[in-house]
């Protein structure tokens, strides 16, 4: 077979040292459903595998590490004996409620900042500052100031989430094509509806990356929020385990935090794919 030529080139490519090469496109294989939720439980279940052989092999002293059965015993008793789904969704309630207020100013300041220079003259700098505080190192300030209700409890999640949704936020928005934002300005959007109708679409996909940081921390900030006096929730549960010494009862609220921080990873998935379907078109995968 011989190649087309035109003005001394081939139609099928020029090599490195000026040899015809026929240009060949890369065939990407397809990984069924099968196969991926084996890959994404494989590691899950190798570390619960370890965690098993470590618990039953005598390593540690004995009642320092619960075996899986006696978490999952265990889990059967708090269930039944201390309303575990209740206390589950009490903590729920205080991350939710900490994450809406948090990631709504978080989204509100970042959106100022990367809009105008102004707004990020004024604001990055002390917000940059409050982000290098450890979110626990304020506990004493807000009992001081808001009390042990639940009070200091919204507000230590709030303040831990509002610096991840500001960063992405401002970080999306300023990174929006300038000649897309001129474009809809010749067309006649300005002001909010230029913001809305342009620039949070394109800025959508950092915005979500920013409320996904949000959301994990919302739950590491509860596990700190609930150390306050707590007198419900996963926190109650764990520092009465403490004082009496049951470790399987701790083991089973690190569980739950963990599951509580996968869910909310998932849920950030799911949106992402309802709201930014063209993305799985241009991604690399």
């Amino acid at each position: 077979m011989s190649d087309v030529t035109i003005d001394g080139f081939s139609s099928l490519g020029v090599g490195p040292a000026g040899a015809l090469v026929r240009p060949r496109v890369r065939q990407e294989r397809k990984r069924t459903r099968g196969r991926a939720l084996a890959v994404r439980t494989g590691a899950p279940a190798v570390l619960i595998g370890i965690w098993w052989i470590i618990a039953v092999s005598g390593v540690l002293a004995s009642g320092t590490l619960p075996s899986p059965p006696q978490v999952v015993r265990t889990f059967g008793s708090l269930f039944s004996g201390e309303d575990l789904v209740g206390q589950i969704g009490i903590s729920l309630a205080r991350s939710a409620t900490g994450l809406l207020i948090g990631a709504g100013a978080g989204l509100l300041l970042g959106t100022v900042a990367g809009l105008t220079r102004i707004g990020e003259e004024v604001l990055d700098a002390p917000l940059q500052m409050l982000r290098t505080v450890p979110f626990l190192a304020v506990v004493p300030l807000f009992i001081l100031w808001l009390g042990i209700g639940e009070t200091p409890k919204v507000a230590l999640i709030a303040l831990a989430t509002v610096f991840p949704m500001y960063l992405n936020t401002s970080s999306a928005v300023r990174n929006v094509d300038r000649k897309v934002v001129e474009g809809a300005r010749s067309f006649g959007l300005e002001g909010l509806r230029l913001v809305r109708e342009v620039v949070f679409p394109l800025a959508l996909p950092g915005i979500l990356t920013g409320l996904r940081f949000s959301m994990g921390i919302s739950i590491l900030a509860l596990v700190g929020a609930e150390q306050i006096n707590a007198q419900s929730g996963i926190g109650y549960l764990m520092n009465q385990a403490e004082q009496f010494q049951q470790v399987t009862v701790i083991f089973c609220c690190i569980v739950v935090y963990a599951v509580l921080g996968l869910l909310a990873d998932m849920l950030v998935r799911l949106l992402e794919r309802a709201v930014l379907p063209w993305r799985s078109g241009v991604a690399v995968r």
